[in-house]
């Protein structure tokens, strides 16, 4: 990922938006997430890409030991906020998933949610949640060209044809689920509008 283009966490806080179709669509999302995280025994967890850890926080008021880290130190220390706000204990430190130590930081549970759209080398960042995932892996990206068309109806990113900034990938749900049977298993899959949301076991 290229810290230089890429925007650092989400490009907005959708998970505090005020905005009412945004907050119905985020619980879409959050409920998909909760559907997929009740199918993995409650042990240890890391997220990549964490942004400002609402996703760990959440797993982490399951019961799982949570870590994360995100290519901003910023958003992480916003995410150590949040979770002390919170009142769960999770640690969080600046990485990008191309230079994290895959044997030391290994998981039984990894989340990768809303990242594979930002990397400049998905294949390569397949590999590594390949390598960090033991055994499972709950992933997401943007569904395509829906994701887009909605950004259009609302009159954003208009010359970019939609596109958030920072969204360099771009798949359908068959892309996807093509992509991450490179390495993986899937388990299981969520389709909240406007995202595909996959749970599964490497091989």
């Amino acid at each position: 990922m290229s810290p230089d283009v890429q925007p650092a966490g989400n490009y907005y806080d959708k998970y505090r938006t005020a905005n009412p179709i945004a907050r119905r669509l985020m619980r879409g999302f959050l409920d998909a997430f909760d559907s997929l995280v009740e199918r993995v025994p409650v042990s240890n967890a890391l997220e990549i890409g964490c942004g400002e850890g609402e996703l760990s926080i959440r797993l982490a008021r399951r019961g799982f030991r949570v870590r994360g880290c995100d290519i901003s130190a910023d958003i992480v220390g916003e995410a150590r906020r949040r979770a002390h706000a919170a009142g769960v204990e999770a640690s969080f430190w600046p990485q990008p998933i191309e230079t994290i130590d895959v044997a030391a930081e290994a998981a039984p549970l990894v989340v990768c949610c809303e990242v594979l759209e930002h990397v400049d080398d998905p294949l390569r960042a397949i590999d590594a949640l390949a390598g960090l995932a033991r055994p499972h892996l709950i992933a997401s990206v943007p569904r395509e060209p829906l994701w887009r068309a909605l950004n259009m109806a609302r009159g954003k990113y208009l010359g970019a044809l939609g596109n958030t900034p920072g969204h360099v990938n771009h798949w359908g749900r068959g892309a996807f689920l093509q992509l991450m049977s490179r390495r993986f298993d899937i388990l299981q899959v969520r389709s909240p509008l406007p995202w595909t949301m996959v749970l599964c076991r490497r091989r």
